[in-house]
């Protein structure tokens, strides 16, 4: 079955970003289409991770403007940027550690979470029915990424492989309409990338969620993308599909090597 690509749902146009005299990211312009997975690659260096601060708010970016469903959003802080639909997991796990998987998971779901903190903390009425139909939702996230068995166990007592589902399920329980995903295979070995890939695809189908990624694993980038940005030094250099930017000549002498 092919899947339907929609229309424009993030637009980012002429971003240029600098730190002091350094140039992060200079002029650039991709677009992403609603229900596509669509990577952004590069050497070490390339600006890619800057580029999704920019689309979450982490960065605000000198020049240039994104706009997400329509809307053109600048100087927003990442909470912001959470509650209009656009959800993050990070490079470096920032999980709890101490917590059990599902609190983790839980804590994707403070955006939707209405009662005050007070009803929160006696269960009370209202706080307890909605406690309870987000925990209803953080369940179905545990059961899809296959990770029933470890309910209950502290983050920091999984392998990695299983952190990164976790990190996975918790950016997946802000329900978002596009997830940027910084390097979600990085530290992986081959069963675990092949694992994470169908995950994201899954999430990709059976969500719906539209997808941004960082990742350095061309095999990956080349078998789940729909479209490819490629930057290098912080400039554009390429864009397309896996096959257009893997035959294009300034990607391969950039980044891809001529081996490839």
């Amino acid at each position: 079955m092919t899947k339907q690509i929609g229309d424009v749902i993030l637009d980012v146009n002429n971003i240029s970003l600098r730190f002091g005299g350094v140039n992060a990211l200079t002029d650039i312009s991709f677009n992403v289409k609603e229900h596509e997975v669509r990577a952004i690659i590069g050497p070490n260096g390339a600006g890619k991770s800057s580029m999704l601060n920019c689309i979450n708010g982490v960065y605000t970016p000198q020049e240039g403007s994104i706009t997400f469903r329509g809307q053109k959003f600048d100087h927003m802080s990442s909470r912001q940027v959470a509650e209009m639909g656009i959800g993050r997991t990070f490079q470096n796990l920032a999980l709890f550690k101490g917590m059990s998987v599902i609190d983790n998971i839980m804590t994707g779901r403070n955006l939707h979470i209405k009662s005050n903190l007070f009803m929160q903390a006696l269960r009370i009425g209202p706080a307890q029915r909605e406690e309870e139909q987000h925990r209803e939702y953080v369940e179905h996230i545990i059961d899809f990424l296959e990770i029933q068995a470890f309910r209950k166990t502290p983050v920091g007592q999984l392998p990695y492989g299983l952190q990164k589902r976790v990190d996975l399920g918790r950016a997946l329980a802000m329900e978002p309409k596009v997830m940027l995903l910084d390097e979600p295979m990085a530290g992986m070995n081959l069963e675990e990338k092949q694992d994470m890939s169908r995950f994201i695809l899954d999430v990709n189908d059976e969500f719906g969620t539209t997808i941004v990624l960082i990742e350095h694993d061309m095999g990956v980038v080349m078998d789940i993308s729909d479209r490819v940005v490629v930057l290098d030094y912080g400039k554009k250099i390429g864009d397309g599909t896996p096959e257009e930017v893997r035959n294009n000549e300034e990607v391969i002498s950039a980044y891809l090597g001529t081996g490839h």
